[in-house]
């Protein structure tokens, strides 16, 4: 049987998940009794909730007697780096564009790496029935980015297909005709994607790019076989990152095929599979015979941005909701994240219970942040910082390629924040209701940007942005929380009481009848500087009547703060309590006198 191996790349949002979906429906081998679940690929619970694409996933559909591996590949920047090892994996990819968005950040970004790799690329310009759906000029956008990407000849003579992936229909014409279904797609992969080298005599070569886990067997290595051929019970001998080697038993050979996996016996040269035997296989490692030790080139992937440093929970609420608490149980579980995390980087800091973790971005770590919390962790984290550089001699900082979307009514408030937070307008088109604004920003000052930007667009405001390079570093604050805190004084129950007699200090994020400690922060004030406030106060009782005893209190509903919004709210002197019920905000020292005195020495220094 022929293979095929090709990736599915695009902006997020313009509809990989759902054409795969249609893709394995109208598969040969696709049981038409039964129903597949809506992005059936997005199988992790975090991904459904959001309803993004987090981990690249492999499948396979069988069309015309031939094998079509299939990887859905993540569109957000922050996850670039399950893009980035994958690429070497196909040998073409769909670059699908919506026909109303057009090109944005991450279609350069993910297309600049299948160009890089040499890869064959297909067009689709989908969702052509959304209405104001723009075709030509989506596709115009496509030439024009290859173009600056310097595509080559072969390259530019891509193909171009049209359709709707959410109605499975794609076409060669833009037109939308319910005959053609998904058939001229995979007619075009078998026509122009490259079959994979195989050469099976030679010794096997194959290297894991994903990690996979099965109960049964536990982690699976997946990836391609560049050489060779792979027996069950065969001996194989891993060749670690480290110069170090380790041989193992090869127990199962998995292939993907629809939504469903099948063992087999033998996998050849040019197949995608998943392998299982070796109960630490880690991402970049080179599977091969005893005899031939020749090492597969390591896969190079972009370093991080971001970073955060991860400490123990040290507050007076400690160990009370988690069960995972001790900085052995946190240290084991953020090294088992960077096995599988190619992007991730993970230091521990010298005399300290605690760890730097680095990263593509603020969506990176919190999604970290959760998945940790909803198994049991308990921990803290600072606020996300850039990472600086030195090049030649100079600091340098990130800078990010923005497009923003938003009505023309708020247009002028977005141009006023960004240029506080040192953005550069590059470009801006005006249409009757929307203003689409591509921006240069400091990679800091984009950090905790989306909640102001939300709240001043009402919600209609699109915000897109990839990494686009590092530049001399702007000395200037850039993007730090411009009001105080409310700081509780003492620990307790807030009351009623309490709360009532402060909401004129500030916007609360608490209600009654809930524990906090002293160092907590309990809202945000309405002044530049932080406020000490007593939340547990309960009311004098005394044996004195009073006309408004009687009176129902009425409090404002406290602002719910969500792990994104902690984030972008913290200050550098703050940290977030994360817990498997709750995430507190809090100041890094408790005390008040502790408080003063670390701002003191570092106004001194």
């Amino acid at each position: 049987m022929e293979i095929r191996n090709i990736a599915i790349i695009a902006h997020v949002d313009h509809g990989k998940t759902t054409l795969v979906n249609k893709l394995l429906e109208q598969s040969e081998d696709y049981d038409a009794h039964s129903m597949l679940d809506e992005r059936v690929m997005d199988n992790n619970a975090i991904e459904r909730e959001r309803g993004i694409t987090i981990l690249a996933k492999n499948t396979a559909i069988l069309y015309k007697d031939t094998r079509i591996n299939i990887l859905d590949t993540p569109g957000h920047a922050d996850f670039g780096g399950e893009v980035e090892r994958i690429v070497h994996m196909v040998d073409g990819v769909l670059l699908l564009v919506d026909a109303y968005e057009g090109v944005m950040p991450q279609t350069r970004f993910v297309l600049k790496k299948a160009l890089e790799a040499n890869l064959v690329p297909i067009v689709f310009i989908n969702k052509i029935d959304r209405p104001f759906a723009n075709v030509q000029k989506a596709l115009n956008e496509v030439y024009d980015l290859f173009i600056d990407l310097g595509a080559n000849d072969e390259q530019l003579d891509f193909k171009v297909l049209y359709g709707s992936g959410l109605q499975g229909i794609a076409s060669t014409e833009p037109i939308l005709d319910p005959q053609n279904r998904m058939y001229p797609i995979l007619d075009t992969i078998l026509e122009v994607v490259p079959k994979p080298a195989t050469e099976i005599d030679k010794p096997l070569k194959f290297q894991p790019a994903l990690i996979d886990y099965n109960d049964y067997v536990g982690r699976m290595g997946i990836g391609k076989i560049y050489q060779g051929t792979m027996r069950v019970n065969e001996t194989v001998l891993a060749l670690r990152i480290d110069g170090s080697e380790v041989s193992f038993r090869i127990q199962k050979i998995i292939q993907s095929t629809g939504i469903s996996k099948k063992e087999v016996e033998v996998a050849y040269a040019g197949d995608i599979v998943s392998i299982a035997g070796l109960s630490d296989i880690h991402v970049g490692e080179t599977i091969t015979t005893p005899v031939d030790k020749e090492r597969l080139p390591i896969l190079h992937i972009d370093e991080p941005t971001v970073e955060m440093t991860f400490l123990t929970n040290n507050s007076p609420l400690a160990g009370k909701e988690g069960r995972f608490v001790t900085a052995s149980k946190l240290e084991d579980r953020l090294y088992r994240e960077i096995q599988k995390d190619v992007s991730l980087r993970v230091n521990r800091l010298q005399g300290s219970e605690s760890w730097l973790v680095k990263g593509r971005g603020e969506l990176h770590l919190s999604i970290l942040i959760e998945n940790m919390r909803r198994e049991g962790f308990e921990f803290q984290v600072s606020r996300p910082t850039v990472i600086l550089k030195d090049i030649d001699g100079v600091k340098c900082e990130p800078y990010e390629d923005v497009l923003i979307d938003c009505p023309n009514e708020y247009t002028g408030t977005v141009i006023e924040m960004l240029g506080e937070r040192r953005g550069e307008l590059i470009k801006m088109e005006q249409s009757h209701t929307f203003t689409r604004m591509n921006y240069v920003v400091p990679s800091r000052g984009l950090i905790g940007f989306m909640t102001n930007f939300l709240t001043a667009t009402k919600g209609y405001g699109i915000l897109n942005h990839s990494f686009l390079e590092y530049r001399p570093y702007v000395g200037d604050t850039v993007g730090n929380r411009k009001l105080g805190v409310l700081v509780s004084l003492n620990q307790g129950m807030t009351t009623a009481y309490a709360i009532g007699r402060l909401e004129d200090r500030g916007i609360m994020f608490v209600e009654p009848r809930v524990q906090v400690y002293e160092g907590m922060i309990v809202g945000e004030a309405n002044k530049e500087t932080d406020l000490v406030v007593n939340v547990t106060q309960e009311k004098q009782l005394t044996n004195m009547r009073s006309s408004s005893k009687d009176a129902t209190v009425v409090l404002k509903k406290p602002r719910r703060m969500y792990l994104e919004q902690c984030l972008s709210f913290i200050d550098d002197d703050e940290l977030i309590e994360i817990t498997p019920l709750s995430i507190r905000l809090r100041k890094k020292y408790l005390k008040a006198n502790e408080r003063k005195k670390a701002n003191y020495t570092q106004n001194n220094d």
